[in-house]
This record gives C-alpha cells, sequence and structure tokens, in this order.
C-alpha cells in the first residue's frame, strides 16, 4: 500500500500563518466601528450648541416658559371640579414637565448653564426687557393674574385658566416655531415642531371649552 504523499513542513506552517493573518483580520473587521455608521447620539453635531445659539437660548427660555404652565395647571386642577379642565391641566402638566426635563437635561449635557444673564428671547433677535410685573417672557402670566388664579373656584377659575392658557401657548407656539427654523441640533428642532403642533391643537380645544362656558379667548 503507497502511503499518502504529505505536504513539505514549510508549506504547512505557511498555511497555518496565513488562515491565522486572515482569521485576525475578520475579527478586526467585526470589531471596528463603522465610520459611515450613523450616530447613535440623537444629535447632528459633534461639538455642543455655543452659548448665544438658538439651541442653548430655546432651551432656557422654554424651560422657564413651561414651568409656569405646568404651575398653572396644579393650581387649576384644585380649584375646580370639571373634568373636562381637569383632564386638560393633567395632560399640560405631564407633557410639558416632561419636556422641559428633556431640555434641561441637554443644557447640562452640552455643558451649558441653565440660567443665563442674557435677556430673554435674545436669541430669536428681540430681547425681552424685565417688567417687574411676574411676566418674564410674551404669553407668561404676571403675579398678579398667577393670585387670581389661585382666589377663584369653578367656572370662573375654568375660564381665567384657559384664557391664561390659550395666551400662554401662542407665545409657546411663536417660540417654538422659530427654534424649530433656526436650531442646529435635530433634538431641538424636533422638538420644537411638535410642540407647535400640540400647542396649536390645545389652543382649539381651549377655544371650544371657553365657548361652552359662555367665554371668549
Amino acid at each position: 500500500m503507497t502511503s499518502a504523499v504529505r505536504p513539505p513542513r514549510p508549506m504547512v506552517l505557511a498555511a497555518v500563518v496565513v488562515f491565522l493573518l486572515a482569521l485576525g483580520l475578520v475579527v478586526l473587521t467585526i470589531g471596528r466601528p463603522s465610520s459611515a455608521a450613523p450616530s447613535t447620539s440623537g444629535s447632528t453635531s459633534s461639538a455642543a450648541p455655543a452659548e448665544t445659539s438658538a439651541d442653548v437660548g430655546f432651551a432656557r427660555d422654554m424651560s422657564i416658559h413651561h414651568q409656569q404652565a405646568v404651575e398653572m395647571s396644579f393650581i387649576v386642577r384644585d380649584r375646580t371640579d370639571d373634568e373636562d379642565v381637569r383632564r386638560l391641566a393633567y395632560d399640560i402638566i405631564n407633557t410639558q414637565a416632561n419636556q422641559r426635563g428633556m431640555m434641561l437635561g441637554w443644557l447640562e449635557t452640552w455643558g451649558r448653564p441653565k440660567s443665563s444673564e442674557l435677556p430673554p428671547m435674545e436669541w430669536m433677535g428681540h430681547p425681552v426687557t424685565a417688567t417687574g410685573d411676574g411676566s418674564l417672557m410674551p404669553g407668561m402670566a404676571t403675579d398678579a393674574e398667577m393670585d387670581e388664579l389661585r382666589r377663584t373656584k369653578g367656572t370662573a377659575a375654568e375660564v381665567l385658566y384657559l384664557r391664561l392658557m390659550t395666551v400662554h401657548h401662542r407665545a409657546g407656539a411663536e417660540m417654538a416655531q422659530a427654534a424649530a427654523g433656526s436650531a442646529d441640533t435635530e433634538e431641538i428642532r424636533n422638538l420644537a415642531a411638535g410642540m407647535v403642533r400640540g400647542q396649536e391643537s390645545e389652543i382649539g380645544l381651549m377655544a371650544d371649552m371657553l365657548e361652552q362656558r359662555g367665554a371668549t379667548a
């Protein structure tokens, strides 16, 4: 019986080396992140937005704007038994508190302070001068209006709340529209565009609710 022909030892060693090199290349290729892979951070820029950017200014200003809307909604929730108004207040509390948390979180991620010495809405090109009545930006209720809401009950509280929140939403939607068109980050553009849609829808709802109570915005 003839024995099988064995390849020379150097050829065997060369084949083993080639195999190991090929295996190593496969492992490196699998383990290396692709440069063409999309970022999962959700940001369209690798650098944080500038201190004077629309992104940072909007996040700061709208956080303050939202804070008052949440406060008004908590007040009216305890001043009326009307289920429709309480449901609207509950929706605004949840939606705007959540959005506010997102914006403050982005400021933290960007390394930007949550407050600034710059006047509100300067990022929009028309800074607001403080009036001293508690209304820090367009649409915000004054201290006197907030106190009146705390004193009223029933239908009077409902009408006042719906009127104040309608004005609040109109100004908020205008601010959000500006941010949706001028912000650099996808986070702010998407959030702002969603705010415009949501608040304009609630403005229509509140107009109907005011009409049901024999009042106008």
